[in-house]
């Protein structure tokens, strides 16, 4: 199990962008795929993107299809979620999650999430 943890979480405004990192441990982090979720009291859980290990299959949400990007760095065992065009909808605790499998199908590995706050 590789070990991760969040970052770039913060308040924005309407319109703003941010971006999310997601750092690893462990050796053979591009084995892994990585996948980002978000959480608010008033929702369940809700898968945003995943991205498999080597960085060439990337699924997304129709949610945020369009203004979030997701990316990796294997060399710097992290992964990335750019998120523009933020609204007061997409305030939430963001997670990430990995799973050593070229899919992201059941993920065993979670961060502690992050907090992102858009105002309007």
């Amino acid at each position: 199990q590789v070990q991760l943890v969040e970052s770039g979480g913060g308040s924005v405004q309407a319109g703003g962008s941010l971006r999310l990192s997601c750092a690893a441990s462990g050796r053979t982090f591009d084995s892994y795929a990585v996948g980002w979720f978000r959480q608010n009291p008033r929702k369940e859980r809700e898968f945003l993107a995943a991205i498999s290990g080597k960085g060439k299959i990337t699924h997304w949400s129709d949610s945020v299809k369009g203004r979030f990007t997701i990316s990796r760095d294997n060399a710097k065992n992290t992964v990335y979620l750019q998120m523009n065009s933020l609204k007061p909808d997409d305030t939430a605790v963001y997670y990430c999650a990995a799973e050593l499998s070229e899919v992201l199908v059941n993920p065993g590995s979670w961060g502690q999430g992050t907090q992102v706050t858009v105002s309007s």
